[in-house]
């Protein structure tokens, strides 16, 4: 199963990252620790202030699978449906600094940068919303639920940007439960590499990169799954919607008819038309 996940993502990130996409309006250093800490801004046309959208890309959180270039269309998409873009990339497994806590740390910051992005560019700070594919959604919903770590966490930083809500196409949600069925997702003991152990030998990372284990995030969460989607089964994401409103989330669960894993970020059929809504939807819905 590990080899199966690692030759499926190469293969379709490789075609994602092949599509064609207009040129982003800036590329924008977030921090300066390494040069993999950056984002793509792209805006609509006309005066705004617009919604934004942060854009994780996945691709197993290593670095040799997939990059910001595979959420390219579907930021590029987005930003015609009126929607300002950040697309981010971030330090992965396999980069200085990746893994443990530079990962995290790292959206993290890209996400609370926009702040300084509204400084200067025309941007509706009510109006936030994190689109996470994979992996990536994964870290847009930990994103997320950031404001729930403990304060000994070394991945926690004060003053976390307020979210209109999430949308997480495809995610794996719960690190620990992986872990404990000996799932060795993406292969080379990845999850492992990513938190600095095993689950036995630092339980307490997993909890803290787990957003199974922070709920209630308390922001809207809509939830993609794909029915063809054999990496992150729709059943998988089904477990997590269930716990997610059980702990008083409000929480949404689409399942795209006859969508494979790649499909819920290409900008076109199947899938596009219900990610497209979902993002407008939490852009414009009154906040809470």
């Amino acid at each position: 199963m590990s080899r199966l996940w690692v030759i499926a993502l190469v293969a379709l990130a490789a075609g994602a990252a092949r599509a064609e996409s207009p040129a982003p309006t800036q590329r924008i250093a977030y921090a300066n620790d390494d040069s993999l800490q950056f984002g793509d801004l792209t805006l609509p046309p006309g005066p705004g202030p617009f919604p934004l959208a942060v854009v994780i890309h996945g691709g197993c959180w290593v670095s040799r699978i997939s990059s910001l270039d595979g959420t390219a269309a579907l930021a590029a998409a987005l930003n015609e449906s009126g929607v300002a873009t950040w697309n981010i990339e971030y330090r992965r497994v396999g980069d200085r600094g990746g893994g443990w806590p530079g990962t995290f740390l790292d959206v993290g910051a890209a996400t609370d940068y926009a702040r300084t992005l509204a400084e200067t560019h025309p941007l509706d700070l009510r109006r936030v919303v994190v689109v996470g594919h994979s992996a990536g959604a994964h870290l847009a919903l930990w994103v997320a639920a950031r404001a729930k770590l403990p304060a000994r966490s070394e991945l926690r930083r004060e003053s976390p940007l307020p979210l209109r809500g999430v949308v997480a196409l495809a995610p794996p949600t719960d690190l620990r439960a992986i872990a404990a069925r000996a799932g060795d997702v993406c292969g080379s003991r990845t999850l492992e590499r990513l938190l600095g152990g095993t689950l036995h030998a630092v339980p307490r990372h997993y909890a803290e990169a787990s957003p199974a284990a922070l709920l209630p995030l308390a922001v809207r969460q809509v939830l993609v799954a794909g029915s063809e989607d054999h990496l992150i089964p729709p059943s998988l994401v089904a477990g997590y919607a269930s716990a997610a409103r059980a702990a008083g989330d409000p929480v949404e669960l689409d399942e795209v008819q006859g969508a494979n894993h790649m499909d819920l970020i290409a900008a076109g059929p199947p899938a596009w038309p219900t990610v497209r809504d979902k993002v407008l939807e939490l852009v414009r819905a009154s906040p809470p």
